[in-house]
């Protein structure tokens, strides 16, 4: 104990330098409202992650992510399994908000796909991040 007292100070510095080495490992894609538009990128061209558009097929029509499939989320749970049969993959998310991506997390999460994440702030995040978009 006397030592901790007498050496505060190399332990606080230890203690930040610690933290400071985390810090990049911790906000590395993937946030507490889901992944983020980088993240996102990283998992499809790393990982070969699966987007999964839940909007509706009108909304998938004016704009979508390249190379994602639409499931309404009224469909999700009998469609994701047809569409997406590795559960090891990782599957991205996406509606135009985030919120109904978010909502179809806990759908996903209970089919198996335990690798699943929706996209932060939805098509508005992707465009942020000056992503591209496709029209149908």
């Amino acid at each position: 104990m006397k030592f901790l007292l007498d050496n505060w100070a190399l332990i606080l510095v230890a203690v930040v330098s610690a933290g400071m080495l985390m810090w990049p490992a911790l906000g590395r894609g993937v946030r507490a409202g889901g992944v983020s538009a980088n993240g996102a990128v990283q998992l499809i061209n790393r990982e070969k992650g699966v987007v999964i558009d839940v909007s509706e097929a009108e909304e998938f029509a004016v704009q979508h992510i390249g190379g994602s499939r639409n499931i309404p989320v009224n469909q999700l749970q009998q469609r994701l399994p047809e569409l997406v049969k590795n559960k090891a993959l990782p599957v991205i998310l996406v509606c135009a908000s985030g919120a109904r991506a978010q909502r179809s997390l806990a759908v996903a999460k209970s089919l198996g796909y335990a690798r699943a994440v929706a996209l932060s702030g939805g098509l508005k995040g992707w465009k942020e991040a000056n992503l591209p978009l496709e029209k149908a």
